[in-house]
């Protein structure tokens, strides 16, 4: 692809990704399951000790009964341990997640999206155009307001890069910021090609107050599940 473009995708995916409930409000419900588990824990044990103490020495508790007790209890135990050992491995997964996030900062990635950061007069995108086509690109300040619009003969191919310098039709250079990419594309018999778009940048920050947490590229954030693969 040629440089100066913009690209609009038609199943162009939102940068911006909403944030996940945070994990101190799943940490308070399960810690309030593991006290009304151990709650009705203490008042079974309590109940059937008192029952034992006060049973008739004459007339003792019937042993499928005491049995069938008994295994309600264990049940109530084994509820226990296996809540505290779902509780371990989260926090273990949480800690790799944010151990694998980590690693992604400094680093250019490409995302599914649409709207990226332009930086020192430069923004990238990839384009995935599935056929041979005339590819017209947009590209939109923060405003809504088009600053730059360019068709292009583009072959077939993924992960084709369009840098933009920055610059209008009109030579405006215009400022660093975030801009919208909207890109259509048609072939030589006129027929609409869906033509997909992917953000560019390097990963600037990681808020791993959020789970999954989430990176910043290009003033969105994603989770690391959206990267589709590491650039450089």
């Amino acid at each position: 692809m040629a440089t100066p473009s913009t690209t609009t995708s038609a199943p162009v995916v939102s940068g911006t990704t909403t944030l996940p409930p945070g994990t101190s409000t799943a940490n308070g419900t399960n810690a309030l399951a593991s006290q009304q588990i151990a709650g009705n824990f203490q008042t079974f044990l309590q109940l059937l000790t008192t029952q034992l103490q006060n049973q008739n020495p004459l007339d003792p508790l019937d042993t499928n009964q005491f049995t069938q007790q008994l295994v309600e209890f264990a049940g109530v135990e084994q509820q226990l341990n296996t809540n505290s050992s779902l509780q371990t491995l989260v926090s273990l997964q949480q800690t790799a997640q944010s151990t694998q996030a980590l690693q992604f900062v400094g680093k250019t990635a490409v995302v599914n999206g649409n709207v990226n950061s332009l930086v020192n007069s430069q923004a990238t995108w990839d384009l995935n155009i599935p056929s041979n086509s005339n590819v017209t690109i947009s590209i939109a300040n923060s405003a809504g307001q088009t600053v730059f619009t360019g068709t292009y003969a583009a072959s077939a191919g993924n992960n084709q890069p369009f840098n933009w310098n920055g610059q209008g039709n009109d030579g405006t250079q215009w400022p660093d910021g975030q801009y919208t990419m909207t890109a259509t594309a048609a072939d030589a018999s006129g027929n609409s090609v869906g033509v997909t778009t992917q953000v560019q940048g390097v990963v600037s920050s990681v808020d791993l107050t959020q789970s999954p947490p989430l990176l910043t590229i290009g003033g969105q954030t994603y989770t690391v599940n959206q990267i589709q693969r590491i650039a450089g």
